[in-house]
Order: structure tokens, then sequence, then C-alpha cells
């Protein structure tokens, strides 16, 4: 049997003017933190005044030895070292490592004493490797491409440089005889019928004699294979009949089955076991032409899948502290929002066996990038065989997870190449990547993983033929308007996959309060400028509202304006492109999360208070959906059916007035196929807005743009855990939105931004760990509508 040793816990940290106690795993930021030795890096601009720690070296310490039983070998094993480290143990180099995404394994049978990890400067190696093979361009200036680590520790559009080093996986010894399984790949397809396992075990041996890998699933023997001696792994296929397939949300069951393969030598000692959970199922990318381009389709089990997606990046900055609990969390949030889709955006890491077996568990697909973004990457030494140790190693790892459906060669970088004139600019003529994309990692994934299709980015146009960014043509990223126009001009084209777009927005007010000291607090105070890491990103948020609204005449009302326009924005993109399911088939939203307090992209901020936008992805994601689009000169009902069931009904469409009037009625009764959308043409009439209804769904379209006199009322009921907060409008109340953390920083709401018709009335459920004053409502910026927010109220 394997043996193990966990080394985690207290260790010694030394750097120059350092010595106090440290935590493993961790980083060394998190160390100086709890020994309050640096501020805290979130507040005001405090990440410039620890911005030393990024470039110096630093030491971890303790002594080590085996109190297991006599083994051939011990092994010291790293899952994760941050990121160029020389390990000693007892003043001799056992081993180094330059790569942050590799698990490392050394020998030191029959060693103990004092273990030390030096860790260099991620900044001196990547500097050191850049004078080796030249300058290349990039989106930010910081030499992250020539270093194997996450890329966003150096600063991003939305985050910090904070620049990490440390032991931030688990380390153990691990102490074994005869044998071991040093891999274990299973790739699980089903085919409609029955499952397959296609297995193949790798073994690291000490002795030479026959060895036996015997495979069970569920507890239930499928199969026995030998392993000769001199033989170092076996490989088979084996058909699996009767297991239930693995689905995603909404298309049936993500059912698992426990995979076991226990390693035994001649005479039937157990040496090793290996065992994870996991799925059966078949997917497919369909990229076949048609007559408006190159289709992007996703089809899971033989099943077309509109993708309802959102990009991921590292829930925290220092990944060290992210625990199962959070990642549960964070994703059991997706998935209530509707999502059935995680993009594993290439600037972070590959996560944690945690995050993938929740998304295994929660049927949320996968679409993992290889970690490269933003960037001309060098593909010669010393990098480029970390590159292919890289992903053969995370590969293997992640192949028994059915929620990991498709590998993406890297993120805009075949894009920008010349879409960014990098082709151009010094360095523009070095390698920059492409060898990696569309030959070295398409065939590590045809080697290890044929099960899984392979892009080989992310935006990308299947070829050279056409321009990577293509909306005809595959994924597309869709970043002009963001950056340039208005949101509206979304429904200016109809894409084929929608893989990145995104509208910014502040954080929650007290995320923005605790992470920035300014008095005042502005738009443009300091602080809060900090906290802005897009460049012109509070120009282009007064320029987005520009179109819709006046000035805002306080901070309160931009806060509350600019997390209405991301909320109008994101949905505006999205219900346009659900629209034209098939033709588009899927958006993936820029982004889920945030890793510190910033104004960004996220639907859920860097303290994980939801933001509007996150209320708004539960309606505009929902199976079933209304959205009311100009189409050819007029007006249509989209009616959105991502169910396995047809939708059948009565649509009422109501055309009123400014003050919300009812001007005319028209009712249809519709039908509209599983899977489908239904167009339903809108009557041409004078009106200042329309709405359609359909049983207990809803849709808005104001042709003006009329915010009346709503008549709110605002009342609130203390209940057990928080409030019940009961609106009623006598008038139209436009974008009702009530803020749960100015009432309590750990208060939430189960609603976002919410529309009354006249005499309409809505309960909103505030709760919170401690009982909550009803007279908090009474502050104007708690609950507030859109008529309230232009009026100025302070």
């Amino acid at each position: 049997m394997i043996h193990t040793q966990d080394l985690g816990g207290t260790w010694n940290l030394r750097g120059t003017g350092v010595d106090l106690p440290a935590s493993v795993p961790g980083c060394v930021h998190t160390d100086l933190l709890a020994g309050s030795r640096i501020p805290d890096p979130f507040l005001d601009d405090n990440e410039h005044a620890v911005a030393w720690v990024g470039r110096q070296d630093w030491t971890y310490s303790r002594d080590i030895t085996w109190d297991g039983p006599d083994c051939d070998r011990v092994d010291l094993v790293f899952e994760g070292l941050d990121t160029v480290a020389r390990v000693e143990l007892d003043g001799a180099v056992v081993g180094s490592t330059r790569n942050m995404h590799r698990t490392y394994r050394f020998d030191v049978t029959g060693e103990s004493g004092r273990l030390d990890v030096h860790l260099t400067s991620a900044y001196t190696e990547a500097e050191r490797v850049r004078d080796l093979l030249g300058q290349r361009p990039n989106a930010y200036p910081e030499p992250f491409q020539f270093i194997r680590k996450m890329a966003a520790s150096f600063g991003w559009d939305w985050g910090p440089t904070l620049v990490t080093a440390g032991i931030w996986r688990p380390v153990r010894l691990e102490g074994w005889s005869t044998a071991r399984l040093a891999t274990v790949r299973p790739l699980c397809t089903y085919d409609g019928k029955a499952g397959k396992l296609d297995l193949t075990a790798g073994v690291e041996r000490t002795r030479d004699r026959a060895l036996r890998a015997t495979v069970l699933l569920d507890g239930r023997e499928i199969a026995a294979l030998d392993i000769p001696a001199g033989e170092t792994g076996v490989r088979a296929e084996i058909g699996v009949p009767g297991v239930t397939p693995w689905n995603p949300i909404g298309y049936g069951k993500p059912a698992l089955h426990t995979l076991t393969v226990v390693l035994t030598d001649d005479d039937g000692t157990e040496l090793d076991r290996w065992q994870r959970l996991t799925g059966f199922r078949t997917v497919h990318i369909d990229r076949s032409p048609d007559e408006a381009g190159t289709r992007f389709v996703v089809h899971v089990n033989g099943e077309p899948v509109l993708v309802k997606g959102v990009n991921w990046i590292p829930d925290d900055i220092f990944p060290s502290r992210m625990t199962r609990e959070r990642y549960e969390l964070r994703l059991r949030q997706a998935a209530d929002a509707g999502v059935n889709l995680i993009r594993v955006w290439g600037g972070g890491i590959y996560e944690d066996r945690a995050f993938y077996e929740l998304c295994d568990e929660l049927g949320l697909l996968v679409w993992q990038d290889f970690l490269f973004a933003c960037a001309c990457y060098p593909e010669e030494e010393p990098i480029r065989s970390e590159v292919i140790a890289e992903a053969r190693d995370n590969v293997t790892r992640l192949s028994p997870h059915p929620s990991l459906i498709t590998w993406n060669g890297n993120n805009e970088n075949l894009w920008l190449y010349e879409a960014s004139g990098w082709n151009e600019q010094p360095g523009g003529d070095l390698s920059w990547g492409e060898g990696y994309y569309l030959d070295v990692l398409p065939g590590i994934v045809a080697e290890l993983d044929p099960t899984r299709p392979y892009q080989a980015g992310s935006p990308w146009s299947g070829s050279w033929e056409h321009e990577p960014n293509s909306p005809d043509h595959q994924t597309m990223h869709s970043w002009e308007v963001w950056n340039r126009e208005d949101y509206l001009r979304y429904r200016d084209t109809a894409p084929r996959f929608v893989a990145e777009f995104g509208w910014q927005a502040p954080p929650a007010w007290t995320t923005l309060r605790d992470a920035v000291s300014d008095e005042p607090l502005l738009p443009d105070s300091p602080g809060v400028l900090h906290h802005q890491k897009a460049e012109d990103g509070n120009g282009k948020l007064a320029r987005g509202l520009e179109p819709h609204f006046p000035a805002p005449a306080s901070t309160e009302a931009w806060h509350y304006l600019t997390q209405l326009n991301q909320v109008r924005a994101v949905r505006t993109g999205i219900e346009h492109w659900r629209s034209y399911w098939p033709h588009t088939a899927g958006t993936i939203v820029w982004q889920l999360n945030d890793l510190w307090p910033v104004t960004s992209w996220a639907a859920i901020d860097g303290a994980g208070r939801f933001k509007p936008l996150y209320f708004a992805l539960r309606t505009v994601y929902a199976d079933r959906g209304l959205t009311i689009q100009p189409r050819n000169g007029g007006l249509v009902v989209a009616v959105l059916n991502d169910h396995a069931s047809a939708w059948s009904g009565e649509l009422r469409v109501q055309h009123r007035d400014a003050d919300g009037a009812v001007l005319s009625t028209t009712i249809t009764p519709v039908t509209v196929a599983a899977r489908s959308v239904t167009l339903t043409p809108v009557d041409d009439r004078d009106a200042a807005f329309v709405v359609a209804t359909l049983g207990d769904v809803r849709a808005f379209h104001f042709i003006g743009d009329p915010v009346p006199d709503a008549g709110l009322t605002v009342t609130a009921d203390a209940v057990p855990g928080g409030l019940d907060v009961r609106l009623h409008a006598t008038g139209l109340a436009r974008d009702v939105l009530l803020q749960p953390d100015r009432i309590h920083p750990d208060a939430v709401v189960d609603r976002g931004f919410v529309t009354l018709l006249p005499g309409e009335s809505a309960v909103l459920h505030v709760r919170a760990p401690i009982d909550l004053d009803p007279a908090a409502v009474k502050d104007p910026w708690v609950v507030t509508d859109l008529a309230s927010a232009l009026s100025g109220i302070s």
C-alpha cells in the first residue's frame, strides 16, 4: 500500500529582514499578512506598498523525517510550487522547479533533516528568460509570458499586480514498495446504449515482477489487466453495459460512477489504489460549414446544447486560499443563475480537483483553456519543455471528469497577433506560440484525450482562411461594443458563438466602501480609480451611460446607474443572440467572479456579493424566456424554449403609454417546440412601451424612454432571519433595486432590478445572520427606482 505523511501546517518563512511562521499550503503574501508585516493589499493603493514582495527571493523551511513503515522508496511530492524553486534536504539539492502548474515528485529515500524550498522571484526568472529569448509583445507591461505561472498574478484589466511565491498546494511524503500507479487516465464515453472505458494505467517500479490492475465500477469488477514484468503500464478498452450516462444541467441527471483501479503484485498483495467518481458521456462540437459560415454547436450525448456560460477567473488573487467550500459556494451560485458551462480562462490556473468534481456533481460543463493569454509566447527552451510537461500532466489529471468537454489552446493570442499589430512590433518576428496552438497542444490532446474536442484558440475561426475573430465562423469575442459603442449595437450581429462579451459596473456599495477610504468617495477619486484596472474604464462607463441617462448627480446615482447599464447591456446581448438559436449556439459572459474588490465585468464581486447582473443572468439564462426584439423594421416577440418539453399558452402583448396605461391588448395562442425559438410579430402601433406575457414570464420593450413618477411605496416586516420588503407602485416603477448590503454587510436579497406596472406589488426577501430593523428601508438608496435615481436623491 501507499503510505502518506502530510507535510502541511506550520513552516518557517525567511526573506530579507523577514523570519516568521508560515502556513503550507499558502504563499508569501498571506504569510506576511498573517504576521502583520504588510498592509492589506486590497485596501486603497496598498497594492503598490507590497510590490516589493514579488521582487524578493524567499525560503520555506521545516524539519522532516519519514515516520511510516519501511518502504522501498520514499518520495517528496509537491502538488504545486509557485514557481521557481530549488528544493534541498539536509543541505543537498533534491530537485528544482520552474512551473506553477505541474506536480513534482523527488526521491528522498533514507533522507531526513531540514527541508528548504528556496524560491526565486518570478520577476528574476521571467526577465532572465526574456533576455535570453528576446522581448515579445503582450497586452500588459509585465513579463508574464516568460514564466509558467498564473499570468493574472502580474495584473490584468480587472486585477492587481501581486506576484506570488510559495508552496501553494499540498506537500507530502509518500512511501511505497514494488510498484505504484504513476498515472491513471480513464476516458469514458457513451454511445446511447452502453458505456466504454478506455483506460490507461502507468506504473513506476522498484522491483521487476508481474503485476495486475483490477478495474472496478461501483464496486463491481469489470476487468483484470495483467502487467508483465518489465512493462511500465497497460491500456484496455472495456465495454460497460448498463451504465447511466452523465448529462449536463437541463438534459438529465449528471450520473456519476465510482471507478477504482487496484494494483497488486504477483501474490495478490495490494500495492496501490486509485479511485475517482467519473461519468460516461460523449461530446462533439459541430464545426461544419453552412450557408452562413461555420457552426459551433456543442453536442452532449447526441443532443445539441444551447450554451449559457460564464467565464471563470481565479476566485482569489492568492489561489492557495481557495477551499472546497468556497468552490462549492461559487459554482452552486453559477448553477442557480441558469449557467450550464464554465470556461476556465487561460490567464489563470488549472483549478483544484475539487472544482472539477463539483462541476461533475452539478452538471456544469467545463471549457478548459490551456494557460496562454494575451501575449506572444516563446516556443524555445527553457519554456517549450515546460509547456509540454504541463499539458501532459493536466490533460491526464483532469481526464476522469465528465464535466470537462473541450480543451482550448489559448485566450485571444491567435486573434491579437495581427489585430493588435504584435506581428509588426519589436519581437513580433520571433516565435509567438502559434506552434503550440496548432501543433503541440492538439497533438497532446489527440494522444492522451481524443474523446474531447480541441480548439486552437478563443476566438478562432477554424483556420487562417478567415479572420480569427470572424462573427461568421466558430467562436467570437465581442469587445468592440464595450470598448467603443453603445450596447444596442450588440443587435447588429448574430455570431455563431459568443465566447466572451461583457459590460462593466462597480462592485456592491459596501465592497467599494470597504476597499476605498476616499472622502469624499467619487467616481474619479484616487482609490476608486485604483480599483478600476481597465484602460479608460471609467470613461467607457460614462460614455455607456450617455445615450440613455443624464449625467449622474451623485456618486450613489453613478453607482446605481452603472449597475443598471451593466444589466441592460448584458441582457441586450444575450436575449438578441438567444433569439437566433441555433445559428448562434451560445454565449459565455465575461465574467462570473472577481478575485479582489474592483470595478469589472463580474456578476459576483470580489467580496462574494451579488451585483444586480447576477439576478439578470437568472432571467436571461432561464430555460424559458421572452424577449421583444427589433427585426426587419418592426418588433417580434421571441419565445425562447430551452426545455425538453414544448411550451404552449396564450401570448399576451400589450401596448402602453408613458404612464403605463393600456392602449391595446393582443392575445395569440403559441406552441414552441422543445429546444427551439418561435418569433411572433408585434402589431405596429404608437406606444411608449410594449409588454409581452406568457404564463408567469414577462418581457418589456421601451420604445421611448419613459420614466414617470413611480408612486412607489416601500414597507418592511421583520421576519426570522431578515426582512420581507413589500413594494407597491401606483405608477410605472422602472428598475427598482434593493441593495441589501446597505442594510447589513452580510445581508442578501432574492431579486435584482424589478419593474412594476401601475397597481402592481412585489415582495423582496432580505436575509441576514442577525435581526434587521424594518426602518432601514427608509434610506432612499437602500430601495431606489430609476426615477428617484435620476432625480438626484442623496
